[in-house]
């Protein structure tokens, strides 16, 4: 591939592959059989009653999701979408145009994952078409917001053959990349037939997620176990991100030789540009002396009345202090609010701030606390803490992602319950670039320790920022991969 930039991976033999079953109008097959052939009544049986299981989990919901969509706008605006009717942007304007590349991220982390290997995959392959899709809604914000490198952005369709081949035909992917291990049966299935290969990258499961599945396989038996290893045949390839995620995926029946240990693509985020809300902050806390300035990122439910204690315990020794509080989901708004009124502080919320200037965006000295009511512009705002809280971890909700304050040198401060992230943690606690706190008053003590010891404070950032510079690689180390499928031999007729 001649003139892309020598940082594009160009396989041996490399051509211009692409999936050529949607274009002529007939499936083609990855992988050396076809698919289907072989699959026995009992297969064809679990994908039935998996489908069945999902419509009725989707109608037993159905009242739920009615009621978000009148009462808050959600759901309701994106059922087309879901059902495989995709916005016009997303097919192809040239019916002859090389296959399109096709990157699924759930929700907002794995958006953020994304943009390294999104940005890199449209650089190298400019040629192709580059669709993004998401599960939630925030997500879907994010990526319209963030990727623009992106040729359209819709939502991921339901699991159900029909919604699935639907998406499928409009997109016309060479490829499809999903981040994570977000598996769903039917869609790798339907992918298959249609000889489009599928990669997991930043592929990850859980020790909680493993003990569910291996419950499941002793409470099920033979038959699950068969239905999951089918399943996992489907992709050509996972990119997982530790050798722990990659043997957890080989027990439950990965084929050995699609499976990869890559890296995390979260270690190639390069920092956040700055928002307007963060050079607005930087002024503010300038003029007005507002130190120290405590962020407590991604809160989870529950959490919020455990950092306003923790931050209680801050203002004992430093009347001048100033929380900024970020909810992980937006729903959780309007109650951190709600919790933030009935501690008697003042505060304010970042989407009543007219910026830059204007009305109501000053913090005057009575206000203690910032609520971050907003969705993308919490990376940017770490470069002013002072000292840092990880949310989802003083609760049992697996943690959120620790790399985003280190990268602008700020140790970061989690509970326990770091499942989802157990290896990044354990690499920052015994680098001593991090600390592990297990109460509100352990987080508000180890804050106050932080700020009084900046020689400490500086030293533990200086390593946390190094961890993340040594740990980079895993957007390059998935981009080959992905180029070897790209430039692959074509599909046998």
């Amino acid at each position: 591939m001649p003139g892309r930039p020598g940082s594009c991976p160009v396989p041996p033999g490399a051509g211009s592959h692409y999936n050529t079953g949607f274009a002529r109008g007939v499936p083609r097959i990855v992988g050396e059989r076809r698919a289907g052939r072989g699959c026995g009544a009992a297969a064809i049986c679990m994908y039935f009653l998996y489908s069945l299981l999902t419509l009725a989990g989707v109608l037993l919901l159905l009242p739920y999701f009615v009621v978000q969509g009148l009462r808050r706008g959600k759901y309701l605006d994106n059922i087309g979408e879901r059902l495989g009717r995709v916005p016009h942007a997303v097919y192809a304007s040239n019916p002859s145009a090389p296959g399109a590349i096709w990157i699924h991220a759930v929700s907002v982390g794995e958006a953020l994952a994304a943009l390294p290997l999104g940005s890199r995959l449209k650089q190298c392959y400019p040629e192709r078409r580059l669709v993004v899709s998401t599960t939630t809604a925030t997500g879907q914000r994010l990526a319209r917001e963030r990727m623009d490198f992106a040729d359209a952005v819709f939502y991921f369709p339901l699991d159900w053959a029909r919604p699935v081949r639907r998406a499928l035909r409009a997109v016309r992917p060479a490829l499809v990349v999903i981040l994570e291990t977000e598996i769903w049966p039917n869609f790798l299935r339907e992918a298959q037939r249609a000889g489009v290969p599928v990669v997991f990258v930043n592929g990850r499961i859980s020790a909680r997620s493993f003990r569910r599945y291996r419950r499941a396989l002793r409470v099920l038996g033979l038959f699950l176990r068969g239905f999951l290893r089918r399943v996992l045949s489907s992709p050509a390839l996972f990119l997982m991100q530790s050798k722990d995620d990659a043997e957890r995926l080989l027990v439950l029946g990965a084929p050995a030789e699609r499976v990869v240990v890559a890296g995390n693509l979260k270690y190639d985020l390069a920092p956040a540009n700055p928002a307007p809300v963060v050079s607005w902050l930087e002024a503010e806390v300038r003029e007005h002396d507002r130190r120290p300035v405590i962020m407590a990122g991604s809160v989870t439910e529950g959490e919020e009345h455990l950092v306003l204690i923790a931050f209680g315990i801050v203002q004992g020794q430093f009347r001048r202090a100033l929380l900024v509080l970020a909810p992980r989901k937006p729903e959780r708004f309007d109650p951190t609010a709600n919790l933030i009124e009935e501690s008697q502080r003042r505060f304010v919320r970042r989407s009543q701030l007219a910026l830059p200037g204007g009305p109501g965006a000053v913090l005057d000295d009575a206000t203690s606390v910032l609520l971050l009511d907003s969705v993308g512009e919490l990376a940017g705002l770490y470069r002013l803490a002072d000292a840092v809280f990880i949310g989802g971890s003083l609760v049992p909700a697996g943690g959120h992602n620790i790399l985003e304050p280190a990268a602008f040198g700020k140790p970061p401060l989690f509970g326990p319950a770091m499942e989802n992230f157990r290896e990044m943690a354990q690499l920052f606690l015994e680098a001593e670039a991090g600390l592990e706190v297990h109460s509100a008053e352990d987080l508000g003590v180890a804050w106050i320790e932080l700020v009084q010891d900046e020689a400490r404070q500086q030293r533990m950032g200086a390593i946390a920022r190094e961890l993340v510079e040594r740990n980079r690689g895993a957007t390059a180390r998935s981009m080959e991969s992905i180029a070897a499928l790209l430039a692959g031999p074509r599909s046998p007729a």
